[in-house]
């Protein structure tokens, strides 16, 4: 039984500006419990101006590690002493660890990515893919498609094609990899690629809660039978783009799966221990659906 005055009880955080939105501290208070290790995660909310000072009281108090959430994913990153691979070709850290005071920054959304798409690794891979969006999440996203599916071509599609241009030709540079296309979010367009890709991405905040009947597409004929459709939206888990894809016939992957995943690498960077994927995913579901 975990000491109920917690002098030995080591501290795990999250970092971000807000932070009351997030359900990492759920998820990991719940692989706590599970696994009677003796830690416990808190929220904090900092500003911008006061990111160093918080780092110096992490070291200072012996924080064992923390997540790093908007808008701070970017600007952490001098602040850090090292940077995984995943975390420098992204361009952004979600993950830090405190190892006897030097901070070193992971990426664990890669992670997050590859365990949630490894089963339908033989539906897609060496196919077309297309990825809606070119934000931070999309960067997470391509690079573990690149890295760890090896598709024909990646069709990466946005309402600006110029930042899809400019995410283009950072892959093009850091991964040396060329096949990605480019095109504006524009459904009648899209359809002929959207139809021929094996496997659809949304990684857009479209959809999220209270915004459930949104879609960055609402044209449910862009899927097709056998095509895999991945939203890494989890609130709701079954948003109004799977829904669609669901009645098309697709296979649906909800954002929960890459959630648990990208919080079960942090969970194991920090505490050595596995963390009880299955039970904290079926926990998150319950909270989530009442």
């Amino acid at each position: 039984m975990r000491n109920l005055f917690y002098q030995n009880t080591r501290v795990l955080c999250l970092i971000g500006h807000p932070v009351k939105h997030s359900y990492s501290p759920f998820i990991h208070n719940i692989a706590v419990n599970l696994t009677g290790l003796d830690y416990i995660y808190l929220p904090f909310d900092i500003t911008h101006d006061n990111i160093k000072s918080a780092l110096k009281g992490f070291l200072a108090l012996g924080v064992k590690g923390f997540n790093v959430t908007l808008p701070y994913k970017e600007t952490i990153m001098p602040y850090l002493q090292s940077i995984s691979e995943e975390a420098n070709a992204v361009g952004s850290v979600n993950t830090v660890v405190n190892d006897m005071g030097k901070l070193i920054g992971y990426n664990t959304d890669v992670y997050g990515v590859v365990e949630t798409l490894m089963p339908y690794k033989d539906d897609f891979s060496g196919a077309e893919v297309s990825v809606i969006g070119a934000g931070g999440a999309s960067r997470a996203v391509i690079y573990a498609i690149i890295r760890y599916f090896k598709p024909a071509k990646i069709h990466l599609i946005n309402r600006s094609e110029q930042r899809a241009e400019s995410l283009k030709i950072y892959f093009s540079e850091r991964m040396k990899f060329d096949e990605i296309e480019t095109h504006e979010l524009f459904p009648p367009d899209l359809l002929p690629i959207l139809n021929n890709s094996k496997l659809i991405v949304n990684t857009t905040p479209i959809g999220m809660h209270p915004n459930e009947d949104d879609s960055p597409i609402n044209n449910p004929n862009i899927f097709v039978p056998g095509q895999i459709v991945f939203d890494i939206v989890y609130n709701p888990i079954s948003t109004k783009f799977l829904q669609m894809a669901k009645l098309e016939q697709a296979t649906t992957v909800d954002g929960i799966k890459m959630l648990v995943h990208q919080a079960a690498k942090s969970f194991e960077l920090w505490t050595g221990t596995a963390m009880p994927v299955d039970g904290v995913y079926d926990a998150l579901k319950r909270y989530l659906e009442q």
